[in-house]
């Protein structure tokens, strides 16, 4: 990949909305940074997930099923033995990957994969095992974690994994398309943020109250493709699909309701208003920034590293339809400049991590998927 000029690539095209509030600043970065793209990995078919191990090497997810160890020089290794059969069909597949953070200890990897349930059916589940010492299986592996109730779907799993500072791990989850209505019935996991323990037991802080399935955090969610811990204040963020438009940047809470579908800065893809156009009510959550036209947000996470100190304390934000990396500049809890990067790449892309030497690694989602490396000039 070739060279980027962030001052003269980098600023936002389209307008972005922010409900009552003003709209972003949409100038680019004072300074100049000259940044280049590179090929680390390439021969993936749609990578999803991305997770570093202690010692630099990473796995990647590929959605039709397999699991990948690539060395520190970017070599790819053959699929991993011992991971769960997937429906890779639509949308499901191989998904979501998180270490324990006991992981120097323990080597636990937890996936979040579509798993075929029986007859035409399928669900969101987490499974976990041990890899191997020789990284070329993952042991001891079994699924903890299902979505229930399963459907017949091909869209919406969500599938994002993040551990909290407690050690407790939130799943991401999508309401299945067909099922939107089911994102506010807290009976089940369809379209919530649900909470579980490192052995799959139910976690959620807001459903025994509330009669709410104990696992259950937050409802009212479409489908959540990007979640990262704040590192400051270890809030988990979250990136949702909205429909034809809406998607959304938020901070979770618990117990609380993220508005899908009664509230939606978008319309139905046939052009329909959604909930006969409500875009805001007292008791729901709006997004920070929401981004319509759509841009089809990923995963997400923040930058603390010290080979781009410009970037430090930015949120970076994947988009698939959009084709670009979006920087959120933030001010607290308050979006108060955006850029989008990488747009001349020409690519999809799926999930972004910092990596231990402080680049940003991204994965572009195509047939022929590749690991990409975004860091200053000869870094």
């Amino acid at each position: 990949m070739g060279g980027y000029q962030l001052h003269r690539r980098g600023v936002i095209t389209g307008a972005l909305a922010l409900g009552a509030a003003p709209l972003v600043s949409q100038t680019s970065l004072a300074q100049t940074i000259d940044l280049a793209t590179s090929t680390f990995a390439r021969g993936l078919q749609h990578p999803w997930g991305l997770a570093f191990l202690p010692d630099g090497r990473f796995l990647v997810t590929e959605r039709p099923g397999r699991l990948r160890l690539i060395s520190r020089d970017g070599v790819v290794g053959p699929p991993l033995s011992g991971t769960p059969a997937v429906d890779a069909t639509g949308q499901g597949g191989l998904l979501g990957i998180a270490l324990s953070p006991s992981f120097a200890r323990d080597r636990l990897v937890f996936l979040s994969f579509a798993e075929p349930r029986g007859g035409s059916t399928n669900g969101t589940a987490v499974f976990r095992g041990r890899l191997s010492a020789s990284g070329t299986a993952l042991e001891d592996g079994r699924t903890i974690w299902r979505q229930d109730p399963p459907i017949s779907s091909r869209l919406h799993f969500g599938s994002r994994l993040v551990f909290d500072r407690t050690g407790h791990l939130f799943v991401t989850t999508g309401e299945r398309f067909s099922q939107m209505d089911q994102s506010q019935n807290g009976t089940n996991t369809l379209g919530k943020l649900v909470r579980i323990t490192a052995e799959g037991a139910p976690a959620g802080d807001a459903g025994a109250s509330r009669g709410w399935n104990p696992a259950i955090h937050a409802i009212g969610l479409r489908n959540v493709q990007g979640a990262a811990l704040h590192p400051e204040t270890g809030r988990l963020w979250i990136s949702n699909h909205g429909p034809r438009g809406g998607d959304g940047l938020y901070v979770v809470r618990a117990g609380a309701n993220y508005g899908w579908p009664l509230i939606s800065w978008g319309t139905h893809y046939d052009g329909r208003p959604v909930n006969g156009g409500l875009r805001e009510r007292a008791d729901l959550v709006q997004p920070l920034v929401h981004w319509t036209p759509s841009i089809a947000p990923a995963g997400i996470a923040f930058y603390t590293g010290d080979l781009m100190p410009a970037f430090r304390g930015n949120l970076f934000v994947t988009a698939l339809a959009a084709q670009t990396l979006v920087r959120v500049v933030l001010d607290g809890e308050t979006v108060v400049r955006q850029e989008r990067l990488l747009g001349d790449v020409g690519q999809r892309f799926r999930d972004v991590q910092q990596g231990p030497d402080g680049a940003l690694y991204l994965l572009t989602d195509s047939a022929d998927g590749a690991v990409l490396r975004l860091a200053p000039r000869g870094a």
